[in-house]
């Protein structure tokens, strides 16, 4: 998949107005980003990309800061060597769980040790809402459970969730990309009860789960949620990230409206992870 890397410049800079800008570029269906010294880079599959984004209201009527856009082009099969040079770096979250990529050496030992090789698909741990998604995992009795991963990704929340003990995870993606990387990266930790299949929440049909991963952008949480809910066993529970702190009223209401109990919540740099239970 050819992603277009689209360059900001905030004036003035600052970490507010990073976050403020970064938030504004997810709404527009910007999927990951990265920092330099000056700069904030997001990143969006270039067929969902045109001008036309970057000239959008809220872009440009923001009264606290100006922005200024730079595009760059990066083709699908150049996306490894850019990422290994740039963005994934090793991760160790709550000292259990070492995230690494194929080509990291000398690395801490860990109870557990995910190898990712990302692609261009969503999710390392480097991320707030993939480390959020991690530390609950970790936290879960996960003996004999049936899990769903929606928007796997690169496939390591069911892979962690496979670790702990799951005895079947089903793993759903509407990006081909993270379908394939999914099925590359459980081959890669030796994981073999990962279902994966390419789609969207219309794939569920009458399957019940026992937990629910769903890290994926607030409008496609708000949209699918009573998909979710109905896929869900007596007492199973649902853990969904992917946006922002002042989103949690939305995504409670809905998710209070298909019947889900909220469980509590956890935060990173206001990026939030929240747990339901039917």
């Amino acid at each position: 998949m050819e992603y277009t890397k689209v360059i900001c410049f905030p004036e003035p800079d600052s970490e507010i107005n990073r976050e403020i800008l970064t938030a504004q570029m997810g709404e527009l269906g910007f999927d990951s980003f990265s920092e330099t010294d000056e700069t904030v880079e997001a990143f969006i599959p270039s067929s969902a990309f045109s001008e036309e984004l970057l000239q959008s209201e809220s872009l440009k009527d923001n009264p606290l800061f100006n922005v200024r856009f730079q595009t760059e082009v990066i083709p699908g099969q150049n996306w490894n060597e850019v990422w290994e040079k740039n963005y994934f770096k090793p991760l160790l979250v709550e000292n259990r769980c070492l995230i690494r990529a194929p080509f990291h050496a000398d690395t801490p030992k860990a109870e557990y040790e995910i190898v990712i090789d990302p692609r261009m698909a969503f999710g390392t741990g480097n991320h707030e809402t993939t480390y959020l998604m991690i530390s609950a995992i970790l936290q879960q009795d996960l003996q004999g459970k049936q899990v769903l991963d929606m928007g796997c990704g690169t496939g390591i929340l069911g892979i962690l969730a496979s670790m702990r003990g799951a005895e079947k995870v089903t793993a759903i993606d509407i990006d081909e990309w993270a379908y394939n990387n999914t099925l590359e990266n459980a081959e890669i930790n030796y994981i073999t009860n990962i279902d994966a299949s390419l789609g969207d929440a219309s794939l569920l049909g009458k399957h019940k789960f026992d937990v629910i991963y769903a890290n994926i952008h607030r409008n496609i949480l708000l949209q699918d949620l009573p998909v979710y809910a109905s896929v869900m066993c007596r007492d199973a529970e649902i853990i969904m990230s992917g946006f922002y702190r002042e989103d949690l009223p939305a995504i409670s209401a809905k998710a209070e409206e298909a019947g889900l109990k909220p469980a509590g919540y956890e935060e990173r740099n206001n990026w939030v992870a929240a747990r339901f239970i039917r």
